[in-house]
């Protein structure tokens, strides 16, 4: 079977445009209208996003998670402590977080600081998850190499039998909050000119700009 030129393949972006006239003031109203959006087109996970960390010795380093909450303080998801992710904000507290909607010819590109949450807001999500998934936190020590998928499973079990059907939330495991300082929000355009704006915290207020595609 041959192999399509890459250099050949492209999209021709025409469904909407982008115009400041008509967008919210607040980058978070906007994210808000889009995600809406993307969750009624009935996108294939419209919730997972790109996270993007840097390590101490400056090498970057990109993964899926998806967003499981967000408000006026920022974006919330979920992971392990002790995974790569996690030993990287330990060392380097700021992060990129990008949505790719692809059908609505739509990326949303978020900057700024991370956070923890607090143990009880930790706790209530745990809590609220499916039970092989709780027991999935305390069975895999993310990002470090074990010896097979047998020893996984047996993990899997010990931890299930130790547990049954109240495991506690791992200490190693939790919510992150990245507490924006920067939006951009992309909309696919004809002859390459997409429309991009860029929301910027300034002094407590956010400055739009429109930058060139």
């Amino acid at each position: 079977m041959n192999t399509p030129s890459l250099a050949d393949m492209r999209k021709n972006y025409q469904q909407a445009e982008l115009l400041e006239a008509n967008v919210a003031k607040h980058p978070l109203d906007q994210f808000t209208l889009w995600l809406n959006q993307a969750i009624a087109a009935e996108l294939p996970e419209p919730n997972a996003m790109t996270l993007a960390t840097v390590s101490s010795s400056l090498r970057p380093s990109t993964r899926i998670v998806l967003i499981k909450g967000y408000d006026e303080q920022g974006i919330v998801w979920f992971t392990n402590y002790d995974s790569r992710k996690g030993r990287e904000l330990a060392g380097n507290p700021f992060a990129a977080l990008q949505f790719h909607w692809v059908e609505l010819e739509r990326v949303v590109r978020i900057e700024g600081r991370v956070e923890k949450i607090s143990e009880a807001d930790s706790d209530t999500y745990y809590h609220s998850r499916p039970l092989a998934s709780r027991i999935g936190a305390w069975a895999s020590p993310q990002s470090q190499t074990i010896a097979s998928r047998e020893w996984l499973q047996d993990e899997l079990k010990n931890y299930g039998d130790k547990f049954q059907q109240e495991p506690p939330r791992p200490p190693h495991w939790g919510g992150y909050r990245l507490v924006p300082d920067s939006w951009e929000f992309w909309q696919g355009g004809g002859a390459r000119l997409h429309d991009r704006l860029k929301y910027t915290l300034n002094d407590g207020q956010w400055l739009m700009q429109r930058l060139a595609p």
